[in-house]
């Protein structure tokens, strides 16, 4: 019997060209479903006939209910190894297999440091001038001798920290984890968290999202910046007070704002961060790289191979 096998959240069409998914034809039918996620009733309806579903990220939330109401599920494979959307306990009480993927490491820190680079120095208002026939509009900042303030230095703040310090920027970290002995082998700074948001002159967020990290980023923590400072996030939206940070971003009291990640993703259509003129925002694209979505979805196709032998492999517990 023919395996019904979906790959959904591909929400920019390209799954199918980024790997040869063929060699799944000994196994199954690959169909792949550009919708965005919605609620369990229609989720079920959606993705009722497949055995196995694979999933990008943390873009749709398997939570037990729609686990319990998807009977033919067998198989779940994600992009990395980490997935929060994922109840990975009640799946295994319904006997449904999670898998997962490693991950390019360097999408994110890259993609960091493009929208630090972007945004100290004006770049998105500066070619949007020149495309609307004016010339130069003000003046951009530098990094050199600044403060670069990690906010969580695990493998992508050390990256972003190793950038920073390039650049010529004092580096400076805190987590509630980190000691000054793990900061000084990345030859970086341990300070408190106050001292942190206090020094930056760039702060970049690098948290995995858990219970203790949500809302870290609070309206005291944005108090304690200054007022030329500029937030960076591509971690996970969440860790972020969001209406602490509209509200200072409205008064002006940061230079502004560059964020990948949202409260609630897509962003919806009316939220301010599409409209404040000190905010620069992408559609969560620090992991979405030709490098990374092939590393995603060649593993993903090891994952559904290895489980229809009967070996499975990268299983998520």
């Amino acid at each position: 019997m023919t395996v019904q096998i979906a790959v959904i959240d591909d929400w920019q069409d390209v799954a199918r060209d980024v790997v040869d998914w063929s060699v799944l034809d000994s196994i199954g039918q690959v169909s792949f479903i550009h919708d965005y996620p919605a609620d369990n009733e229609t989720l079920a309806d959606r993705l009722d006939a497949f055995e196995v579903i694979c999933v990008m990220r943390e873009r749709t939330r398997f939570d037990e209910d729609l686990l319990r109401r998807l009977p033919a599920l067998k198989l779940l494979v994600t992009g990395g190894m980490r997935n929060a959307a994922l109840d990975l306990k009640a799946a295994a009480a319904l006997g449904i297999q999670v898998c997962g993927t490693d991950s390019y490491k360097h999408a994110a820190p890259e993609l960091t440091w493009a929208l630090i680079m972007a945004a100290t120095r004006n770049l998105v208002a500066e070619a949007n001038a020149l495309r609307a026939g004016l010339w130069q509009q003000g003046l951009g900042g530098d990094l050199q001798g600044k403060t670069l303030a990690i906010l969580g230095l695990g493998s992508i703040g050390q990256r972003v920290a190793r950038f920073g310090q390039v650049f010529g920027m004092r580096v400076i970290a805190w987590s509630e984890n980190l000691t000054a002995e793990r900061a000084a082998e990345a030859d970086v700074t341990y300070v408190s968290k106050q001292e942190l948001f206090e020094q930056a002159d760039v702060l970049s967020i690098h948290l995995v999202l858990s219970e203790r990290s949500r809302g870290l980023v609070d309206a005291q923590a944005l108090d304690w910046m200054k007022p030329t400072a500029w937030l960076i996030n591509t971690a996970r939206g969440p860790i972020v007070d969001e209406s602490a940070l509209i509200k200072a971003l409205q008064k002006k009291r940061l230079a502004g704002a560059a964020l990948d990640v949202f409260e609630h993703e897509p962003l919806p259509r009316h939220h301010p961060f599409r409209t404040l003129d000190n905010v620069l925002a992408t559609p969560h694209v620090g992991y979405v790289s030709r490098q990374n979505y092939q590393l995603f979805y060649s593993q993903m196709i090891e994952d559904i191979q290895a489980w229809a032998a009967g070996k499975p492999i990268r299983i998520l517990t």
